[in-house]
């Protein structure tokens, strides 16, 4: 709602900025996409490791 808003009063003072942004917005978040996937995976990974390396740990506050 915050962003629509935002856009609302850009519209209001410099509508051919807003008309850009608003076309330019889908081809911008097709360009970040494959970042968002690699921080998806990277972040996937050091989840691994953080309970490889705490496994240890783990088994022994269970006992």
């Amino acid at each position: 709602m915050i962003k629509f808003l935002l856009w609302v009063i850009l519209f209001i003072l410099c509508w051919p900025l807003a008309l850009a942004a608003l076309l330019l917005y889908p081809l911008v978040w097709l360009l970040l996409l494959p970042f968002r996937v690699i921080g998806i995976a990277v972040g996937g990974a050091l989840a691994l490791v953080w309970a490889i390396v705490t496994l240890p740990a783990r088994l022994l506050r269970a006992l």
